[in-house]
């Protein structure tokens, strides 16, 4: 018997979580854009410009965190940043063209990650949504109905992929 068999739920689900991001950000690492870059264009793609502080208080990291973000992103031309004429002292950030393009094609290796099968299995979609809305509940008042969208205080979408 593999002690892997042994290990309490929580720590499966938390090991696991840790070898999809790492796969998939080896998969974004040619397109030059890594899973925060996702999560990033992601919002901008479905919410339009904002400030750093806004974009990184959606994506749930701390600002100085996302501008190393977008650092990263501006740098491969996926996004613009543009004096923020409401506040000079902050930028606004969108997402341009490339942007628009390699989000696209990051869906795609997200989607193929795994193939078919284990993450399709909508048992598993539900119980993965029950833990972000009881956890993320509490923490960032977080919800997630059953389709897999995830919404803040019950009625201000955050993101919608599945």
């Amino acid at each position: 018997m593999s002690y892997r068999n042994q290990w309490p739920t929580n720590r499966l689900l938390s090991t696991a979580a840790r070898l999809v991001e790492h796969a998939w950000n080896e998969s974004l690492a040619s397109l030059g854009i890594t899973h925060a870059g996702v999560m990033a264009l992601d919002v901008l793609q479905a919410e339009g410009s904002m400030t750093q502080a806004q974009l990184a208080h959606k994506v749930r990291v701390q600002a100085q965190t996302m501008g190393k973000t977008l650092h990263r992103l501006e740098v491969h031309g996926h996004i613009t940043r543009s004096k923020n004429v409401r506040d000079r002292r902050s930028h606004v950030v969108s997402i341009s063209p490339e942007g628009e393009q390699v989000l696209a094609t990051a869906s795609k290796l997200e989607n193929d990650l795994l193939g078919e099968g284990t993450l399709v299995d909508e048992n598993l979609r539900r119980s993965l949504a029950e833990i972000i809305s009881t956890l993320g509940g509490a923490r960032w008042k977080l919800e997630v109905s059953d389709d897999g969208v995830v919404r803040q205080d019950s009625d201000d979408p955050v993101t919608a992929k599945q």
